[in-house]
């Protein structure tokens, strides 16, 4: 594919579409930390200066897919969500939704140790501005359901969404020799050792998040 540099704003954005797509593209064949900048522009049809002209590095590309993925699986979590059930059916509503969503769990596990490494500050600054509003989104969601909790109650929630995902996730996707080591041992499949976790976990955190809130009551329950 040969471009012509844009110049007005609609080819800019047509460009930029274009290196995100073949980045997502990329990301279902490779984990994120193997994809090199100019096995990218090779594959989009520009050359590695000409990419960097729309943005400042390979990181931020993967920032600004985390950025849309992030927005469309929160989406997904207000129409999940259940009105009531308390916080173990709030928690696993939230896991669940995470379950399926490889990619979003990819950039999430490397978005503190890979991604944020090599941005330069005014991309730094947007991407911060964006996760706030994102995480500040999860937070008002959870409250909404769960209004005994206070604001930092919810928005520690959310960022515990975040840090058990990107935590878990390497487990789940395992090297070869590993997995065959776990099979031997019989292990449950990682995928499903990463979503037992994930509920796990949340649920954990938010029935403590509700009790320490005031809202003591038998959640022990699952729905």
């Amino acid at each position: 594919m040969e471009f012509q540099r844009a110049r007005r704003p609609e080819q800019v954005a047509e460009r930029r579409r274009a290196i995100l797509g073949t980045a997502r593209a990329m990301l279902r064949e490779r984990r994120v930390a193997d994809i090199s900048l100019r096995e990218l522009s090779d594959r989009v049809g520009l050359a590695k200066s000409n990419v960097l002209r729309y943005f400042d590095s390979r990181e931020a590309i993967f920032l600004a897919v985390l950025d849309e993925e992030w927005g469309a699986w929160l989406d997904d979590v207000e129409r999940r969500l259940p009105d009531t059930g308390g916080p173990v059916a709030v928690a696993t509503a939230v896991a669940s939704s995470l379950v399926g969503r490889d990619l979003l769990c990819e950039l999430v596990a490397g978005m503190a140790g890979v991604l944020e490494r090599n941005v330069t500050v005014d991309s730094a600054r947007a991407f911060k501005l964006r996760a706030h509003a994102r995480t500040t989104r999860l937070a008002d969601l959870v409250r909404t359901r769960l209004p005994v909790l206070d604001a930092a109650g919810a928005r520690h929630f959310a960022h515990a969404v975040l840090v058990m995902t990107a935590g878990l996730w390497p487990y789940a996707n395992p090297t070869e020799a590993v997995a065959v080591v776990l099979r031997e041992m019989g292990s449950p499949p990682a995928a499903e050792l990463f979503a037992t976790g994930l509920t796990e976990g949340l649920v954990n955190q938010l029935v403590g998040l509700v009790a320490r809130a005031g809202g003591v009551a038998d959640y022990s329950a699952r729905p």
